[in-house]
């Protein structure tokens, strides 16, 4: 499925367009997880992107900094200026006159929601899909206290690589991310870890303001971001129009594991209900 450039002005980052089939009823502005691209959501994730155009929905995106085309050092990040250039991007689509909403996978849920937190003005709704919410809840205090130091020291110090198997229980989907050479699989750099620890911990006492429509979904089996943090979530914002799934032994990429029709499914049912037909 052909993208059509998009620029996003201010961030030095490769923007894409996939128009909707037919008259557009939405916007989805998507975020992709760390180490990957957005072109992976057209052509993986279940089709996601092409079952959006189809149902009437275009769908913008970009690489993050130092992702896919994205200037920048590969995965070398700092969270918070991807929460920028996500806002940048939004801004860029107040003109486009359709309800907008947020997608963000794993790293970039943790975008979107911070995004989302600080300025929800424009945003019709908001899908996280195994979000990095909570992260290092496991780790010990003085680890976490430990890795902003050796950020500033040395940013693109590699730490743990990601276990690819924890991606998918399907063994083609797995082979097919490690074999993409699109695909970052390093060490996680010092200055990604120290600046999603401290995004994800600075959010949580705004999270109760939080009143934009949310579908939040998660595998219980995930070891790659931890469900925990979306249920937490869940719990913690007052919006009216939430819904939490957790899927029962799914992993991280819920749309390119097992259940992928079911949740699909999920995410195109939940904008269908929120999208009406324009006049």
């Amino acid at each position: 499925m052909q993208a059509q450039n998009w620029t996003v002005p201010g961030a030095p980052v490769a923007g894409y367009l996939w128009p909707a089939q037919g008259e557009a009823r939405g916007a989805v502005l998507l975020a992709h997880g760390f180490g990957e691209y957005a072109g992976r959501y057209a052509t993986h994730y279940h089709g996601l992107i092409p079952a959006l155009t189809a149902g009437g929905l275009s769908v913008y995106s970009y690489d993050q900094r130092g992702h896919g085309a994205s200037a920048g050092r590969r995965a070398v990040v700092d969270l918070g200026l991807l929460v920028e250039d996500h806002l940048r991007a939004r801004e860029a689509l107040r003109s486009v006159g359709l309800p907008l909403f947020a997608f963000g996978h794993s790293m970039g849920g943790l975008i979107a929601a911070a995004s989302a937190s600080r300025d929800p003005r424009g945003l019709s709704g908001v899908i996280l899909s195994s979000p990095a919410l909570q992260v290092g809840a496991d780790e010990p205090l003085w680890l976490r206290r430990l890795v902003p130091l050796v950020a500033r020291a040395a940013p693109g110090l590699a730490t743990a690589r990601l276990a690819t198997g924890g991606l998918s229980r399907l063994p083609a989907e797995v082979g097919a991310y490690e074999a993409d050479e699109a695909v970052y699989r390093g060490g996680v750099p010092a200055l990604s870890v120290a600046s999603m620890l401290r995004l994800s911990a600075s959010l949580w006492d705004g999270y109760a303001g939080w009143r934009l429509p949310t579908l939040i979904v998660h595998g219980s089996a995930d070891k790659i971001t931890d469900p925990r943090g979306s249920r937490r979530f869940a719990g913690a914002i007052a919006s009216v129009d939430k819904t939490y799934a957790e899927i029962e032994g799914g992993y991280h990429e819920l749309l390119n594991d097992e259940p992928r029709d079911e949740v699909l499914a999920l995410i195109l049912n939940w904008l269908r209900e929120r999208t009406p037909p324009q006049n």
